[in-house]
């Protein structure tokens, strides 16, 4: 790859090909078979070093969505004979593959990838899980003599892999049932509102700031009150300890961020079980806007894209915001669009570039979010990704072998936490999308005669009402579920009508 090529360059490259790439990686959604999760071990067999003993480093690389961490990750890896551990709460879902830009399955089989396709779709994936599997994978990692490199964007993972996992007790198969249960028939009628009434009722006065929907957090904080008579928010939390201590230096001393070591950082990772190395990475954020919105483009792309993998959740029995998989950006934004197609038998034009518009928004405004969240966090070296790869490897590549304590990110390379200048608030403030595929009704046909072709004429309601059926069914201790006339399926052909229409039946293909 050249030297000149930039990193914001290497995400759109990887993201215009990943969907050229994707008939590689599997002929069709429906013949999609999953064997059970690999288990992984739920107690992290690293402990704090010993005291005067050298700590074994950790790379961390994050950033915006789009940044280019992912090539990054993978170029380190190449050269220090590193593995990658992904910290990315969508790419542990099998299938999901374009809209969470999974690595292709080429650059996977180069460098090792741990915590990717672990988990189905149904299933709900929680920061305590990545915490035990990733401590896990690093300990793998390093048994094996390689290097450690943690990738991704979701925050609060990051934050519990570096400080710690606040010391909440888990809640036994009867403790999570009786939460299960008190909360299912809200959420089976979507009356967010009420359920956190309840919880807050029960004991979690910070119940409404969990994000709406959210019902897995919702549920987690009513078993912990059920188990311990306490809200989570009365649990020490590791993270909380360090800013403490950091926010007092940081009022004795300012801190510019240029020095890894000149700083809150130093005394920082001396605490810590590894020394981590942690760099973000991101760019002008006009630039990262232009690439966001061309990269949601490119995720609808192809036959192969990110409608597909949306109508694949679908037709799983899944809907919009259901749980984590269905709240993800991006699949959110499409599988709404989809149940609107299906129910109004297709789309126009018009409905297309509404929900790309919406898509490339939400994307926008997750990548604000992650800049805001990781503007706090003191332990990240922000790097500029507009620069040349070989440029900011070879940076990252000193700071990892330097046993000065003394790296400091060259202006060069720099990258302000905040938005400077009357320029660049003012390109803010009138920025507007300017698509590059999809301007016209003729650009989105291909899209619509896709719809067209593979969206049935089905409602989704009549989906969640057999999927709330057996989840009823499951749950039941009393052994008397019966199933409702409205669901239930005669065995044989009843009636002349239907005997009549079997017997003329005419294959009428469309």
């Amino acid at each position: 790859m050249s030297s000149g090529l930039g990193l914001r360059t290497w995400g759109l490259r990887l993201a215009s090909t990943t969907h050229l790439h994707s008939t590689r990686r599997r002929s069709s959604f429906s013949s999609l078979s999953f064997p059970p999760r690999r288990v992984l071990t739920t107690t992290c067999s690293v402990s704090n070093p010993v005291r005067g003993e050298k700590k074994q480093k950790v790379i961390v690389i994050s950033g915006p969505t789009g940044s280019g961490k992912s090539r990054l990750a993978l170029e380190l890896a190449k050269r220090l004979n590193g593995e990658i551990i992904s910290a990315d709460s969508v790419q542990v879902y099998r299938g999901l593959d374009i809209g969470s830009a999974k690595p292709l399955p080429s650059d996977r089989k180069e460098v090792p990838h741990h915590l990717l396709d672990i988990l189905h779709p149904f299933e709900d994936y929680s920061v305590g899980q990545f915490f035990e599997d990733a401590r896990q994978a690093t300990a793998d990692i390093l048994k094996n003599g390689h290097v450690p490199i943690v990738a991704g964007g979701t925050g609060l993972y990051l934050r519990w892999y570096i400080y710690g996992r606040p010391e909440v007790p888990k809640a036994s198969l009867e403790v999570a049932s009786e939460a299960y249960s008190e909360l299912m028939l809200l959420q089976r009628n979507g009356d967010w509102d009420a359920a956190v009434q309840l919880v807050e009722k029960a004991g979690d006065p910070k119940a409404h700031l969990v994000a709406r929907n959210n019902w897995y957090r919702l549920r987690r904080s009513l078993e912990i009150i059920r188990l311990t008579g306490s809200p989570p928010s009365a649990f020490h939390v590791p993270y909380d300890s360090f800013r403490g201590h950091l926010d007092k230096q940081v009022s004795d001393a300012p801190y510019d961020g240029a020095s890894m070591t000149d700083g809150p950082g130093e005394t920082l990772s001396k605490d810590l079980d590894y020394d981590f190395i942690c760099f973000f990475l991101s760019s002008p954020r006009v630039d990262l806007y232009r690439q966001i919105d061309l990269r949601c483009e490119e995720m609808l792309a192809g036959d192969k894209g990110i409608l597909s993998e949306a109508t694949w959740l679908l037709d799983l029995g899944l809907l919009p915001n259901m749980n984590s998989a269905t709240r993800a950006i991006g699949y959110r934004q499409a599988m709404e669009y989809l149940v609107n197609c299906r129910e109004h038998g297709g789309s126009s034009a018009g409905d297309f570039h509404a929900f790309l518009s919406e898509f490339q928004k939400s994307s926008r405004n997750f990548a604000k979010r992650q800049m805001t969240w990781f503007r706090n966090e003191l332990i990240y070296q922000w790097l500029d990704a507009s620069q040349p790869l070989e440029k900011v490897l070879n940076f990252i590549l000193d700071a990892y072998h330097d046993e000065s304590g003394k790296v400091v990110v060259p202006e060069s390379l720099r990258m302000v936490k905040d938005v400077t200048g009357r320029r660049e608030a003012s390109e803010l403030k009138t920025y507007r999308t300017k698509n590059r595929h999809f301007r016209t009704r003729e650009d989105c046909s291909l899209v619509l005669d896709w719809i067209s072709r593979n969206q049935d004429s089905v409602l989704i309601g009549s989906v969640e009402k057999v999927l709330n059926f057996i989840l009823d069914a499951y749950h039941d201790e009393s052994g008397k579920v019966v199933v409702p006339e409205s669901l239930r399926m005669v065995k044989d052909v009843t009636g002349r009508r239907e005997a009549s229409e079997l017997k003329t039946y005419r294959t009428k293909n469309r």
